[in-house]
């Protein structure tokens, strides 16, 4: 199965739950838009990648930064799922900032924007009786997705 099939069967379990405010259309056009897209401007370059960045795994000791844990996914591929922490933890300023640091493209930034929106989706079904916490982190992940417009892409 295909990671586009995998999310769209997400969706579909995501309509199922109850109580979950979460603009679902919206999604599956945030991640159609995504798959669409064509060839980063980068050349295809497999790198590490730690593959579940979000703020559970990521130890903070005196406002800064201390330890990454759970390497779990970690393997080698395509990085841009660790760009995930930018929905999860960053303002829309502190985002542009961090995006701009890493001169992230337009195709990668919504690339990542994706992710972060699949990460979300995956989260709901498997967690939403067990896990509210961590449910609602990602709700709001997915929620900070949905509120950002993406980049125009210059498909001429």
């Amino acid at each position: 199965m295909s990671i586009d099939a995998d999310i769209r069967s997400y969706l579909d379990d995501c309509r199922r739950l109850h109580g979950l405010d979460l603009d679902l259309d919206r999604c599956q056009k945030v991640w159609e838009a995504a798959i669409a897209l064509p060839d980063s401007a980068e050349p295809a370059t497999a790198r590490w990648l730690h593959g579940d960045l979000l703020a559970e795994n990521l130890l903070v000791q005196n406002g800064r930064l201390a330890a990454v844990v759970d390497f779990d996914c970690l393997s080698v591929g395509d990085p841009t799922v660790d760009l995930v922490i930018a929905w999860e933890l960053l303002n829309p300023p502190s985002r542009e900032l961090f995006r701009s640091r890493l001169e992230v493209d337009d195709v990668t930034w919504i690339r990542g924007r994706a992710w972060a929106l699949a990460i979300a989706l995956m989260t709901f079904p498997y967690y939403w009786q067990t896990m509210p916490e961590r449910c609602a982190a990602r709700l709001a992940m997915a929620r900070a997705v949905l509120a950002e417009a993406p980049p125009l892409l210059d498909n001429g």
